[in-house]
């Protein structure tokens, strides 16, 4: 029954309550957002019926010719000059600006997972009341791990840390880490995202050589910048140790090499990369993060 539940307008109304002077603005504007949502929930929901295969505009947006999750991603920041036209400058914030972030996942079901500061929530479609409600109240990023996630065939371009690191995985409880991990690849960062917010693991996606010239292959603006916000884990960037969400970008699609997921995983990544790193990389190589900001 959904007569008890929460739905997202309601729960944006009553945070609004906690701020009286607040004009409605940002709360129209998630509604906006969830309203896109669901265009693009229904859409995908067609498939080849709508002519969605080969379509390149969302999160593993080639996961639609196979059937598979995508998402999309959102982030909500203040306008430096209200009421001006938005220039590309205005966008050229740190994470740590942002006013609202989180995703859209369309798999067997469609969810939004959101925070506006006050802890992270998953909502979910129901199809006939065209409704997202609350189903992930107060989501918590757990502390340890089983599950790991990177693009395997980059292994031969991968840095000392990165090797040792899987490496150990892969030798399960007979390993130095005494415990069998699970390796998984969905091509889709919202995807792998959400499956670690609600059953733990890790995300990899490291810098490697294949292509010197880059620090990483996610952006840290609309991908790495987006996914963190409040959910028990420690962002930090690998070459001086601060908070990828203080990383204030020079360009909209700035690259930075990411890892998310379970804090334990997050330290010894940190560990590994002090420890067994043969050499010191002038660009960023990781940020460490679980899906919304903590304050450290």
């Amino acid at each position: 029954m959904l007569t008890d539940r929460t739905t997202l307008s309601q729960l944006l109304i009553e945070e609004r309550r906690h701020h009286p002077g607040a004009s409605g603005e940002l709360n129209s504007l998630i509604l906006d957002v969830a309203l896109a949502c669901k265009a693009i929930a229904r859409r995908v929901a067609y498939g080849e019926l709508d002519d969605c295969a080969g379509a390149r505009a969302l999160d593993g947006s080639s996961n639609i010719d196979v059937n598979a999750s995508l998402g999309s991603i959102f982030s909500i920041l203040r306008a430096p000059k209200p009421g001006a036209s938005a220039a590309v400058d205005d966008f050229l914030q740190p994470g740590s600006q942002q006013v609202c972030a989180g995703y859209a996942i369309y798999g067997p079901s469609t969810v939004i997972v959101l925070t506006v500061g006050t802890g992270v929530h998953g909502f979910t479609l129901e199809p006939q009341l065209g409704e997202f409600v609350l189903t992930h109240p107060a989501i918590q990023l757990p502390a340890t791990a089983s599950e790991f996630a990177i693009i395997a065939s980059n292994s031969g371009f991968w840095e000392p840390a990165v090797q040792r690191y899987v490496d150990e995985c892969i030798a399960g409880r007979t390993g130095p880490r005494a415990k069998d991990f699970k390796m998984r690849w969905v091509a889709s960062l919202v995807a792998e995202a959400h499956r670690i917010l609600t059953r733990s693991g890790v995300f990899r996606y490291p810098r490697d050589t294949t292509n010197p010239a880059k620090p990483g292959r996610l952006r840290l603006l609309y991908e790495a910048g987006v996914l963190h916000h409040r959910a028990g884990g420690r962002p930090r960037e690998h070459r001086v140790w601060e908070r990828v969400l203080d990383v204030a970008p020079d360009d909209l699609h700035q690259r930075i090499a990411f890892i998310f997921g379970a804090l334990e995983e997050a330290e010894r990544t940190e560990q590994y990369h002090r420890d067994y790193n043969v050499v010191e990389r002038d660009a960023p190589l990781y940020g460490t993060r679980s899906l919304f900001r903590t304050n450290d």
